[in-house]
């Protein structure tokens, strides 16, 4: 049992979806329903940069610049991480919003959505090709999260939060299509609830745990081998990153707990794992 440093004052509401700029050596989150991004430089110096609307989920492009999920679709953005071209639709229910995603080795971003009431089984996994064009992947969804590609290209790790679960799918390399899928791990009842997710290069999967203070790290058996503690309930995401590789930067929330309560909460901590992160992919498009 190892406790993460806090590296940064608190810097968003709703922390979430951390990203590792390679190209520029920095940390980006989304304060997601505040419609802003947030860099960190590796000493904890923050900059703020406001999209508007939701910001879900942000992944580098192969072209340079990189990818927001945004409430309802996707939006494609400058290395200044300003807006570039149109909305990309993915949906049109206004009691839906992305959530969480990530980019598979063949540079496809999939980011999954939920209902802003929790509805049960409202929300889909969606697909965005390089060609921009929109793809469902997965129904019958409820809190869509952590989402990450074995190094086999064949099979992913996927979060949907109430379930309690972390899931393996198997996944057609050539289409993107989820097969049949499997439960990997059983988060312990009281434990928290599996939120974002992070791969290592060793096979570990890391499983940020909403309400529950920690990030746990599973063995590629899905045996329990390391568990990094906060001293904040509402933990939300984590990367890889910083100058070795294994540095595990790790997002929190301060959503709903009050002026008062927890004051770390909304800001970033870290902990130096001793294991490097597997390579996180870009988005072709």
């Amino acid at each position: 049992m190892t406790m993460a440093s806090q590296l940064t004052a608190p810097c968003a509401e709703h922390g979430e979806g951390a990203f590792w700029d390679e190209a520029a050596g920095r940390l980006l989150l989304v304060d997601m329903l505040r419609g802003a991004l947030v860099a960190v430089d590796p000493s904890g110096t923050t900059s703020r940069h406001v999209i508007g609307g939701v910001a879900a989920a942000i992944r580098a492009r192969t072209a340079g610049g990189f990818v927001l999920a945004t409430e309802r679709g996707f939006r494609l953005l400058s290395p200044e991480l300003r807006p570039e071209g149109e909305q990309i639709p993915a949906f049109d229910d206004p009691l839906l919003r992305m959530n969480d995603g990530g980019c598979d080795r063949r540079g496809r971003f999939y980011c999954g959505s939920m209902a802003y009431a929790g509805t049960p089984g409202a929300a889909a996994l969606y697909r965005l090709d390089p060609d921009l064009s929109v793809h469902v992947v997965l129904t019958g969804v409820t809190v869509s999260n952590g989402l990450q590609w074995h190094p086999d290209g064949r099979h992913a790790y996927y979060n949907d939060t109430p379930t309690g679960r972390v899931d393996l799918f198997e996944v057609d390399p050539g289409t993107g299509a989820f097969g049949h899928r499997r439960t990997f791990v059983t988060v312990e009842a009281g434990a928290g609830l599996p939120d974002g997710m992070a791969l290592d290069e060793q096979g570990g999967v890391w499983i940020a745990l909403w309400g529950g203070g920690a990030v746990h790290r599973y063995d590629h058996t899905g045996r329990l081998s390391d568990r990094i503690e906060l001293p904040v309930r509402q933990v939300t995401s984590c990367t890889f990153g910083g100058t070795g590789g294994s540095s595990l930067y790790i997002t929190t929330s301060r959503l709903d707990l009050g002026d008062r309560a927890e004051p770390g909460a909304g800001a970033v901590f870290t902990v130096e794992t001793g294991v490097r992160g597997a390579v996180q992919h870009q988005f072709a498009g």
